[in-house]
C-alpha cells in the first residue's frame, strides 16, 4: 500500500499498532489529513471501527518541537482514567524510528470547537440563555484540571513549580528583550505591580496554560457540555489559577472596552463574581487574588503574541492572520496596567 499523503508508511504503522493494541488487529488503518492543528500535524486515523487521531510534528520541526510532543504524550497519558475532559489516549511512542518523530493517537472526539467555527454553533449563537452554559463549562474544566493529583499520575519533573510566580516577570521581559520591535505602552506598571502583588496562597497542579474557548471542544446541541480541552503545548506544572485569569483576559464589565483581543461574541455569558464562585465551588481554590491572574495572563499572551508580530515586522513568513496581532498585544498590556492601577 505504500506510503499516505504525509508520507506515513500504513504497512509498518499498521504492524505497530498491532504489538501496541490498537483496535482492528490486523486490518489496515486509513489516514486522512486533518486541520486544526497550529504546532502540529493532526491526521485522522480509522481502523476497527474506531476514529482516532494523531499528532505529531511537521517534518520540518526542530529538536525543540521533538520534546514538546514528548511532553503532551507524557500529559494526555498521564490523565486517563481521570475526570478532566479530555480525547482518550490510545497508545503513542516518544521514539522515532517508525515516523521519523515522536507521536501519539488519541480517541477523536465528536464536537465542534469556537475556533474552528469562528464563533458559537446552534443553538449557541442565538440563544443566549444556553450560551452561559459553554462559559460555565469551560470554567468546570479548569477547575477539574486543577485537582487532578499530579504527582499520584507519574508528573514529577513535569514542570517547576517552587518559586513560579517569583520567576514569572522577568522570564518574559527577558523573552520580550530578544524580539521586542516596538515600545508597548503599560507594560513596565504591569510588570511592576505584578512583582509586588504575588499570590497570599499557591497551591501548584496542573496548568494548561493557553486555556480559552479557542483550545476546548464541546458536545453538539444544548446544553452546554465541554467534550475535550485540546492544544496541551503549553502545559506545565504551575499554578493552575492562571488557567481560569486566561478565561478572564477580556471578560465584562471590566474589559467591556477590549476591541480586538475578543474574537466571540460573550453577550449573555454569566457574570465574572458568577464565573468565580463556579471555579471555588468545583476546584476548592480561593480565587481572591484572581485581579493577579488576569494582570499576568494578558501580560504573558501579550509577549508571546509580539513574538509572532515581531517576526512578521522582520519580513518573515508567517501566517497572515498574524497582522491581527499588532493592537490585540497592545490592548493586551494596556489593560494588564490598568487592572493593576485600580487593583490594590
Amino acid at each position: 500500500m505504500g506510503a499516505d499523503e504525509r508520507g506515513l508508511d500504513i504497512e509498518a504503522f499498521a504492524r505497530w499498532m498491532d504489538v501496541n493494541g490498537v483496535p482492528g488487529y490486523g486490518e489496515l488503518p486509513k489516514s486522512t489529513g486533518l486541520g486544526g492543528g497550529s504546532q502540529n500535524e493532526l491526521t485522522l486515523i480509522e481502523r476497527g471501527g474506531q476514529r482516532m487521531v494523531m499528532r505529531r510534528p511537521p517534518a520540518t520541526a526542530v529538536a525543540d518541537r521533538l520534546d514538546g510532543i514528548r511532553r503532551e504524550h507524557r500529559l494526555v497519558k498521564a490523565l486517563q482514567g481521570s475526570d478532566v475532559p479530555h480525547a482518550q489516549y490510545v497508545a503513542g511512542t516518544d521514539d522515532t524510528d517508525l515516523l521519523g518523530m515522536p507521536f501519539y493517537l488519541m480517541e477523536a472526539v465528536d464536537g465542534w470547537s469556537p475556533a474552528d467555527l469562528q464563533g458559537w454553533a446552534p443553538p449557541f449563537d442565538t440563544d443566549r440563555e444556553a450560551r452561559r452554559g459553554l462559559a460555565l463549562e469551560l470554567v468546570r474544566g479548569a477547575a477539574l484540571l486543577s485537582q487532578v493529583d499530579w504527582k499520584a499520575r507519574g508528573l514529577e519533573g513535569f514542570g517547576r513549580p517552587e518559586n513560579f510566580h517569583e520567576r514569572q516577570v522577568d522570564r518574559w521581559l527577558a523573552f520580550l528583550a530578544r524580539i521586542q520591535c516596538r515600545e508597548l505602552p503599560g507594560l513596565d506598571e504591569a510588570a511592576a505591580w505584578l512583582r509586588t502583588h504575588k499570590p497570599r496562597r499557591f497551591e501548584p497542579g496542573i496548568m494548561h496554560g493557553d486555556y480559552q474557548f479557542a483550545n476546548v471542544m464541546y458536545r453538539h446541541g444544548a446544553p452546554a457540555e465541554l467534550a475535550a480541552i485540546i492544544d496541551w503545548e503549553m502545559t506545565t506544572i504551575g499554578d493552575p489559577l492562571l488557567d481560569l485569569g486566561w478565561v478572564l483576559v477580556s471578560w465584562g464589565p471590566e474589559a467591556d472596552d477590549m476591541k480586538h483581543a475578543r474574537y466571540v461574541d460573550l453577550a449573555g455569558m454569566p457574570s465574572r463574581d458568577e464565573m468565580l464562585a463556579h471555579y471555588e465551588a468545583i476546584s476548592g481554590r480561593s480565587t481572591e487574588d484572581i485581579d493577579y491572574y488576569i494582570v499576568l495572563a494578558r501580560f504573558k499572551l501579550g509577549i508571546v503574541l509580539e513574538q509572532s508580530y515581531s517576526r512578521l515586522l522582520a519580513g518573515h513568513g508567517v501566517n497572515p492572520v498574524v497582522k491581527s496581532f499588532g493592537p490585540i498585544v497592545a490592548e493586551l498590556i494596556r489593560k494588564a496596567a490598568s487592572l493593576a492601577a485600580t487593583t490594590r
